[in-house]
């Protein structure tokens, strides 16, 4: 009696799957006027073809890329701005690739970059062709490339957070954190104790305590000078100072009675090789300075600079509506 035959498992054909469609050419597109330049032999990575394009080098779907030599840009400045001007904001990333290839560059950088921060440019330095090469390889590269590589770890608990919040200033490190908030029971705490408290505690030195307090303590608001710039010769003339006025009212309750002026010879001139009397004692009176009250009314004291700042666009602003009127 002959075995039945072994049957042959059958081959499971796996099922196919449409490969996702590229947003972009698989090549570097260079255009014609690019045809020479040494930057083409050292792009060996990637391929590149020669196509109408406005930019110099489209590296993506959304990016593009202008080269341009200091040498050149300095007999012809007005080149790049043409260039700049004829993208009309066609990509999201537009890379300004320059070659740094003359000795004084600092004033033709800092114009660059200027133009750059108007235009919405990226400015990319590079000091040869084999490192301009690379810029451009490794933008096509990174094309797809997903951003966790850069992108820093978000803290996703409490505890992490925290720990992230008081490592904000430099040279406190986790530990730090930690043994900061076990000692004061809470971030509150931490926050509001005085810097006596919080160099008791371990690990926490006389440069870690000066970081912390100056920075729990520091205003979120940055404390700005006047802007004496901001005010219109038509809004001075309008109406006159808040400290205009101060001073004046100052001069006004400290200048004396005209009839005692003259009796005691204020204003009077005195000649040059006279001795000066000394000042008239009160009776009962010492010649100490502590002892004197001050002069400066408190009611009419200078403002703080966030004060002034506010006093002057609230008169500005009642100018403005005065003239309104009118």
């Amino acid at each position: 009696m002959s075995a039945p035959p072994e049957q042959t498992p059958k081959v499971q054909q796996p099922k196919p799957v449409a490969l996702p469609a590229r947003s972009g050419p698989a090549s570097v597109l260079v255009s014609p006027r690019q045809k020479g330049n040494p930057i083409l032999n050292s792009i060996r990575n990637v391929p590149w073809e020669y196509s109408d394009i406005p930019a110099d080098y489209v590296l993506g779907a959304t990016t593009c890329a202008l080269f341009l030599s200091l040498k050149y840009h300095r007999l012809h400045p007005e080149y790049i701005y043409s260039r700049i001007r004829a993208l009309a904001g066609k990509y999201n990333l537009r890379v300004l690739l320059t070659m740094v290839d003359i000795e004084n560059h600092e004033e033709a950088l800092k114009e660059l970059s200027k133009t750059s921060l108007i235009n919405n440019v990226t400015l990319i330095l590079c000091w040869s062709a084999q490192e301009a090469g690379r810029y451009l390889e490794l933008y096509k590269t990174y094309e797809h490339a997903a951003p966790t590589s850069i992108r820093a770890p978000q803290a996703s608990n409490y505890s992490e957070k925290m720990v992230e919040f008081i490592t904000t200033p430099r040279s406190i490190n986790k530990t730090d954190a930690v043994s900061l908030v076990s000692n004061f029971g809470s971030l509150r705490t931490a926050i509001n104790a005085a810097p006596e408290e919080v160099a008791l505690v371990a690990g926490w030195g006389e440069k870690k305590v000066k970081k912390w307090c100056g920075t729990v303590r520091e205003p979120f608001r940055v404390r700005k000078a006047a802007r004496r710039g901001g005010m219109t010769r038509e809004d001075t003339q309008a109406f006159p100072s808040t400290f205009s006025r101060q001073a004046t009212t100052r001069a006004a309750r400290g200048s004396p009675d005209p009839r005692v002026a003259a009796r005691l010879g204020v204003g009077a001139p005195v000649p040059a090789d006279r001795d000066l009397p000394p000042p008239a004692l009160a009776p009962g009176r010492h010649q100490d300075a502590e002892g004197r009250p001050s002069v400066d009314d408190p009611l009419l004291a200078g403002p703080g600079e966030d004060d002034e700042q506010a006093l002057i666009e609230m008169e500005l602003e009642q100018a403005r509506k005065s003239r309104d009127v009118l």
